[in-house]
C-alpha cells in the first residue's frame, strides 16, 4: 500500500509542477468610482491596444458600456471632470472604468503607455466612447 502511495505521489508530483496557476488580477462588482457595472444584455467583446505617448491626452469622453483596461506599460493618469478627482494606473493595474462619466486621460510620464482595453457592447454598436461636445 506504501509503495503505491509513493508511486501515485512521484507520477502526479510531475504534472502538478507543470500545471498552470492563476490568481485574480481584480476581482469587483464595481467601478473605479463605485458605481455598480452594468453589463449589456448577450454583450459583444472588443478587445484592442491602445498606446499614448509621452504629453498624449484623450479628448474629455465618457463611455456608456463597460470599459476595462490592463496596464501594460507606464503610468496613465485618469481625470474625473465632474469631481476634479484623479488617479495613477501603473504597469500590473486592472481598471473598471467608470460609466458615463466624463472623464480624460493622459501620459504625463516619460514613455509611452499602452494599455490593453476591453469593451462590452451591445449586439450591434460598434464603439464606447462619446466625447463631450
Amino acid at each position: 500500500m506504501k509503495r503505491m502511495l509513493l508511486a501515485a505521489i512521484l507520477f502526479a508530483a510531475p504534472a502538478l509542477a507543470g500545471a498552470p496557476s492563476s490568481a485574480p488580477v481584480l476581482s469587483t462588482d464595481k467601478t473605479a468610482i463605485g458605481q455598480p457595472i452594468e453589463v449589456p444584455q448577450h454583450p459583444t467583446v472588443v478587445t484592442s491596444i491602445v498606446t499614448f505617448q509621452p504629453g498624449d491626452k484623450t479628448a474629455v469622453h465618457k463611455h456608456p458600456y463597460p470599459h476595462y483596461g490592463y496596464m501594460l506599460e507606464g503610468t496613465l493618469t485618469i481625470v474625473n471632470t465632474e469631481t476634479g478627482k484623479s488617479f495613477e494606473l501603473k504597469p500590473g493595474d486592472f481598471l473598471v472604468e467608470m460609466q458615463n462619466t466624463w472623464h480624460y486621460g493622459e501620459n504625463r510620464g516619460t514613455v509611452p503607455v499602452r494599455i490593453l482595453i476591453i469593451d462590452q457592447l451591445p449586439a450591434g454598436v460598434s464603439g464606447n466612447t462619446v466625447a463631450k461636445q
